[in-house]
């Protein structure tokens, strides 16, 4: 078997462990978003005591294509993640299944027929069952408890968290679109509002209100105006930007990671620009003084 073979089914092992631990995760490499990565990150550094970088992800597993192996010491680490003392043992153990596949004698038309048969009544059996415990689905407005107005769909994410496993919940058009059992817990998340987790029924329907982070909101001001007062802009950056400021920003196309410092940024911040509306905040951090110590950017 070619190395880069071995190497393709490796990423696939890889993304079936990624998912055994994170079981809401239904994509590819290719949908793979940023806190996939980091999730990624953390697991192998609790199960292999190794680490990878952002960057080696986004190069080596993201990629739909590879021209060649990344180096060996890389190679042990992912094999052992799904299992194995390292490469050379996954690559011997492919070669040997391999073996075994080819030398299977072709099944024999009834069985297959058998197979078919019990799948169908499965299905059946699976789709009568969720038609008769179908639930509703509820629709809960999110608000900006302040303004009370709507909250972009695209600035709040929220998962619902059932026995310790997070699963995404749908929002469309500033809406949530759940299925709420007797008791359900949900956690919004937003670079620009502050953490919220609530718990709703079946009867609550009362619109969800997320408290703004004040800096977050005067940073998305910077980025999103036509403000022309650069002094201004420049005395309360200093005010909300941390000086350890760490700004990491997300190219188009995987073409990797532009990092910004304080200064750097700020610069950036003072003059608006066309290329400064289309970056799009995921993750905002801060430190114990609330100033804002770290920054995620998508650039669209």
């Amino acid at each position: 078997m070619n190395p880069l073979n071995v190497f393709f089914q490796l990423k696939k092992d890889v993304l079936l462990t990624y998912q055994k631990q994170y079981p809401y995760f239904e994509g590819t490499w290719k949908t793979f978003s940023s806190q996939d990565i980091q999730n990624l990150i953390d697991l192998i550094a609790v199960q292999v005591k190794q680490t990878v970088s952002e960057k080696w992800i986004y190069t080596h597993l993201k990629s739909e294509t590879n021209a060649k192996l990344p180096r060996k010491d890389m190679l042990d680490i992912l094999s052992q993640l799904v299992g194995y003392s390292g490469w050379d043992e996954y690559v011997f153990k492919a070669k040997q299944n391999e073996i075994v596949v080819a030398a299977q004698p072709k099944k024999k038309r009834n069985v297959f027929l058998i197979g078919i048969v019990i799948l169908a009544l499965f299905l059946v059996g699976f789709l009568s069952y969720q038609m008769m415990n179908k639930d509703e689905i509820q629709t809960i407005e999110v608000k900006n408890a302040f303004t009370e107005e709507q909250i972009n769909s695209d600035e709040v994410k929220a998962v619902m968290i059932e026995n310790n496993i997070e699963s995404p919940v749908e929002i469309i058009d500033s809406k949530i679109q759940i299925t709420a059992k007797d008791s359900t817990k949900i956690v919004l998340k937003s670079p620009y509002y502050k953490e919220k987790t609530i718990v709703i029924n079946k009867e609550n329907t009362t619109p969800i209100t997320l408290q703004p982070d004040d800096h977050a909101m005067i940073l998305k001001g910077f980025m999103k105006s036509d403000i022309k007062d650069w002094q201004t802009r420049k005395e309360q950056l200093q005010q909300i930007l941390a000086n350890d400021l760490e700004v990491l920003v997300m190219l188009k196309n995987d073409l990797g990671i532009e990092y910004f410092n304080k200064q750097e940024f700020s610069e950036k911040l003072i003059v608006p620009s066309v290329s400064l509306k289309r970056m799009k905040v995921i993750d905002i951090q801060s430190n114990e003084k609330n100033e804002i110590n770290f920054i995620r950017i998508l650039q669209e």
